[in-house]
């Protein structure tokens, strides 16, 4: 994620990423959001919700893994992992790289990654 959306991130909730300031073996938030821009406004919309709910949690880890949002806390509530779910189940129709929702599908082929097909065509995926 670019600089910019990072920061957005970090200054609008300062609790839930304050671990970026904490050594590696404690926290991985320091290396940022492992993941591109198309979904800052998902991960900015379920950090809202999960402030919401509880305003002492805290994630360790937020990034891409198989074409979808893994997004890791410490100790939280339920309700903060059934959200985390949610919307970790939705990043599987946001193209990563713009945030469309339109003909959105994983490659097939090497790295996973969730992408539109504009995005697929302008990085030459050939996903047939």
């Amino acid at each position: 994620m670019n600089l910019e959306n990072t920061n957005k991130l970090f200054g609008d909730f300062p609790t839930l990423y304050g671990g970026k300031d904490e050594p590696l073996t404690q926290n991985l938030m320091s290396f940022g959001f492992g993941c591109k821009d198309g979904w800052f406004d998902l991960i900015y919309e379920l950090s809202q919700e999960i402030v919401g709910i509880d305003p002492n949690c805290k994630a360790l880890q937020v990034k891409e893994k198989f074409g979808g949002l893994r997004f890791y806390v410490g100790a939280a509530t339920n309700d903060v992992f059934d959200l985390i779910d949610e919307y970790e189940d939705m990043s599987y129709g946001i193209c990563e790289s713009c945030g469309s929702t339109e003909e959105v599908t994983q490659t097939k082929r090497g790295w996973i990654t969730t992408l539109c097909k504009k995005c697929m065509e302008a990085k030459g995926i050939d996903n047939t």
